[in-house]
């Protein structure tokens, strides 16, 4: 895909050079629900990512397993994962990362939409209206499950996840065929219950090819992803609380829709499951796109004191996120910066703080 002169007109009304402070949010992109958008508009996107996924990766010097500029996303969130979970910078660096990511495909592939967001909480109405959920169309969607493999006594799999229906590769859709070329890192949470994380190697970034899987916990999700879920986190009275309402527990009670979008699609052998390499499904920006126009929403309940608003440890799992015991920490402010490695550029949180401000240029609708 190649930039055309329409395209290149509107990545200039957009700011596209992320991370100038000094820009100006003149014409924001505008963020729609996948299925408010037109079969056209959804193929342009699907197109965008295949490109993304051809284009060479930028960071392969770092990341040996990085092929495309889709994966260096990946690599970057494999190698940063145990830094940017269970922190009061959560948020903002996966609102950054979207952005990036968004921009990259405007930048590389030509695409002139926006990132879209997937609502979940439209599909967590029931089992059945889940898996039928236009994301999971095989035309103008992203493909659903895997083959069915029982994983129950699976001694990898340390966290299972109930009513799981799948687990193989991709059986349909655009990313049938899809080849990842990184992770699966350990499965989730295999590093909080005795794996020594000083050998570091849920972070292995080398050339490990294989099929997209995906494994649909239909009734999981409707119970983490429903309406109810969601009001529980916007009714937080300030971003601390509302924080650890997102990002939940690390066991399958406490989890909520954090871990209810990812598992709710990767259940115990899918890839967007892997707490590491859950970017290698291109559904996580779809998932990470819809929390951010939460925290957004969430915001815009008191913009006023919500738009600096931000907390919360600076290492993960440090008290309140204190499954492990006590663990030194600071409180993130605004003026902690955040890292994104071979990435992109690092970037303090205050300026992902608006998403139509600093470093950000784009709305929900």
């Amino acid at each position: 895909m190649h930039l055309s002169v329409s395209g290149l007109a509107a990545m200039l009304l957009a700011f596209t050079e992320l991370g100038s402070a000094e820009a100006v949010c003149r014409n924001p992109l505008v963020r729609k629900e996948w299925r408010a958008l037109s079969n056209k508009e959804k193929q342009s996107y699907i197109s965008a990512v295949k490109c993304l996924q051809s284009a060479p990766a930028k960071t392969s010097s770092t990341y040996p397993g990085a092929v495309s500029r889709f994966d260096d996303f990946q690599a970057e969130h494999i190698n940063r994962t145990d830094f940017i979970h269970f922190v009061g910078f959560f948020q903002p660096w996966h609102r950054m990362f979207v952005a990036q990511y968004e921009a990259d495909l405007r930048s590389t592939c030509g695409y002139t939409g926006a990132q879209p967001y997937w609502n979940w909480s439209a599909d967590a109405t029931s089992e059945e209206a889940f898996v039928k959920a236009p994301v999971f169309d095989a035309v103008n969607g992203f493909g659903g499950n895997g083959n069915y493999i029982d994983s129950s006594n699976d001694t990898n799999v340390r966290l299972h996840i109930p009513g799981k229906t799948g687990g193989g590769c991709v059986q349909d859709g655009p990313f049938k065929n899809m080849t990842v070329n990184m992770g699966p890192g350990w499965d989730l949470l295999t590093s909080f219950y005795g794996f020594d994380t000083n050998t570091r190697e849920g972070f292995n970034t080398s050339y490990s090819p294989h099929c997209l899987t995906r494994d649909l916990a239909p009734s999981f999700a409707i119970e983490k992803l429903n309406h109810a879920a969601v009001l529980y986190a916007l009714e937080a009275p300030n971003y601390y609380e509302f924080d650890i309402r997102v990002e939940g527990g690390v066991d399958v009670p406490g989890m909520t829709y954090h871990g209810g979008g990812h598992l709710g699609v990767g259940g115990d052998l899918g890839e967007i499951g892997n707490v590491y390499s859950s970017p290698g499904d291109p559904l996580f920006y779809l998932h990470h796109a819809n929390m951010d126009r939460l925290w957004y929403t969430w915001q815009k309940l008191d913009w006023p004191a919500r738009r600096s608003d931000i907390g919360g440890p600076d290492t993960q799992f440090a008290y309140p996120f204190a499954f492990f015991g006590d663990i030194p920490y600071s409180n993130v402010t605004l003026d902690y910066t955040m890292d994104f490695g071979p990435l992109r550029k690092n970037i303090k949180i205050r300026e992902v703080m608006d998403p139509q401000s600093g470093a950000l240029c784009y709305k929900y609708l």
